[in-house]
Formats: structure tokens, C-alpha cells, sequence
């Protein structure tokens, strides 16, 4: 298993350009991926890069489709 790079939330915000709470938002709707922590007892809630960048890929596809 090859190591994933994980983003905190200041990158996932300034990747997405969103608002705190319209991230959450998006979380809640299951129309972003959802934080996790790494270590069960760490308050520090990650991203992994991959999947961020997969979502913006697919919300590029999708604007490009509409247009």
C-alpha cells in the first residue's frame, strides 16, 4: 500500500476556495469526502489528497458537460 498525502483543513479550504461551512455543508450532503482521523485519540481531521483532487476533477467534468 503505497502512502497517501493527507491535507489539513486550511488546504482543503483554500483547494476548494468554499467556506468552512459550506465544506461541512458539502460533507453532510455526501458531496465531498469525508475528514478522518488518523489517530483515534488526535483531535487533527485529515483529507487525503487524492481524494480532494479526484473531486475536483469530477466537478471540472461536470461544469465542462453542462456548458
Amino acid at each position: 500500500m503505497a502512502i497517501r498525502k493527507v491535507l489539513r483543513l486550511p488546504a482543503v479550504l483554500s483547494a476548494t476556495g468554499w467556506a468552512k461551512p459550506t465544506l461541512y455543508r458539502k460533507i453532510a450532503e455526501g458531496k465531498f469526502p469525508v475528514g478522518r482521523k488518523l489517530d483515534p485519540d488526535a483531535r487533527a481531521v485529515v483529507w487525503f489528497e487524492d481524494e480532494v483532487e479526484a473531486f475536483q476533477s469530477a466537478a471540472v467534468a461536470a461544469t465542462e458537460v453542462a456548458a
